[in-house]
């Protein structure tokens, strides 16, 4: 708990370096490429199997293999941020993947590309593990959040630019698209190598470093309580957040008898932009309320989560279109609270030596039960289970997370108050 310790004793007054800004910016773009590289492939279904023919199963294996790839190796790419430079980790990662899309485009059977979306997971997963700790490492206490936040505006940004996939396929030819941000990965690469550092490159930081040994982290990581519950609310909440994105525009078209474009803008048109909104909020939110409650930056996902979740089941409960768009709008802005506030959660509650391979956990776990989790509200669909009745489920669900929350918030009191007696 000594970082929610040094978090509430930092200095109102302490001015932040331009350096520890400056990267924030440098790795929006990253996140940016990260996410673009990854998803533009969806959008170029029909000019990918016109040149390279596959089934449809195929192509969904595609974006699966890459989804498997990077949850499974997220704890591993974890510790190498931990055991390495961070920095170094984050330039290597931008490099290879932006190497993989580059060479994407020179595939012509669909073996090629599942091995270039398998490489693809390998190198991407190094990335947000490495980049989330070294924002933390130079952001420590009053800015954390909305660091992290602002960094997560650039995902955004690049989930929703994945439609110049399609653009380029439809107008050129699918393969230019690869050529073009595998090229600007490259090049961004080159220029992170001179301009990206560690925050700390003491001798002590490096021996530290070098004294990090994976399963010592994650024997670490779970003999904590705190760290188990918020596994399982991150799971949780990953079950939810694909459930609620993958069927949604299903919901409206067929709820409310919506066409299919009108039911998939009503489902994503306020997405991203929300979504951005939310992030900086909740992280703003979160850095000014912890200069007076160490706990705010668990205080404020729970506050989110708890106005998300009776918006949800208020929408899956009209024949109001307009209200279900608003009940799904507050959901949209409310529910990543969490997801700015995670990280720093995670930095109140493990070592500091162990947050990257903490968070390669996390990274993995939602991945897999958040597959699992689409598979499982698809055979619901096809049992003929009504989709108003799985919304309601995950607005129930978001308060189970919220009570999630809660526990680590407890468990971070108690053991603050272990250390004071001491």
């Amino acid at each position: 708990m000594d970082a929610a310790v040094t978090s509430a004793k930092l200095s109102k007054t302490e001015k932040l370096p331009f350096k520890a800004w400056l990267v924030v910016g440098l790795l929006c773009v990253v996140g940016c490429l990260n996410y673009l590289d990854r998803v533009m492939l969806t959008t170029m279904r029909d000019s990918i199997i016109k040149s390279v023919p596959m089934t449809d199963a195929q192509f969904g294996l595609l974006t699966s293999v890459f989804l498997w790839v990077y949850g499974f190796l997220s704890p591993i790419a974890g510790y190498m941020a931990d055991r390495f430079s961070r920095s170094r980790v984050i330039v290597v990662s931008l490099f290879v993947w932006s190497g993989v899309t580059f060479l994407t485009a020179h595939a012509t059977t669909f073996e090629g590309l599942l091995a270039s979306r398998a490489l693809m997971g390998v190198s991407e997963a190094c990335y947000l593990p490495a980049a989330l700790a070294l924002i933390s490492d130079y952001h420590k206490g009053r800015t954390r959040s909305l660091a992290i936040g602002i960094h997560l505006t650039g995902v955004f940004i690049g989930q929703s630019l994945g439609f110049l996939g399609g653009w380029i396929a439809e107008d050129y030819h699918w393969s230019n698209a690869f050529v073009i941000f595998g090229a600007i990965g490259i090049g961004y690469a080159i220029v992170l190598y001179f301009f990206l550092r560690d925050a700390n490159t003491s001798d002590q930081v490096k021996k530290e470093k070098n004294d990090v040994k994976f399963f010592v982290a994650i024997k670490d990581l779970f003999k904590r309580r705190s760290f188990t519950f918020l596994l399982i609310f991150w799971g949780f909440l990953g079950i939810i957040g694909w459930m609620i994105l993958g069927w949604l525009p299903t919901y409206y078209k067929e709820h409310f008898n919506l066409s299919q474009t009108k039911a998939g803008l009503y489902a994503t048109g306020y997405l991203y932009p929300l979504g951005m909104a939310g992030v900086l909020v909740g992280g703003y939110f979160a850095d000014r309320w912890s200069k007076t409650n160490t706990k705010a930056r668990i205080l404020v996902p729970i506050i989110g989560l708890c106005i998300a979740a009776p918006a949800v089941f208020i929408a899956s409960n009209t024949d109001v279109v307009y209200i279900a768009v608003g009940g799904f709008i507050v959901y949209a802005f409310t529910r990543v609270f969490a997801d700015t506030n995670l990280m720093p959660i995670l930095c109140m509650i493990a070592n500091k030596r162990y947050i990257a391979t903490g968070y390669g956990v996390l990274n993995m776990f939602a991945c897999i039960v958040g597959g699992l989790g689409l598979y499982a509200s698809g055979a619901l669909r096809d049992a003929h289970v009504n989709m108003a009745l799985l919304f309601r489920i995950a607005s129930f669900s978001m308060i189970i997370c919220a009570g999630l929350l809660y526990l680590v918030k407890k468990d971070v009191q108690n053991s603050y108050k272990d250390q004071t007696n001491k």
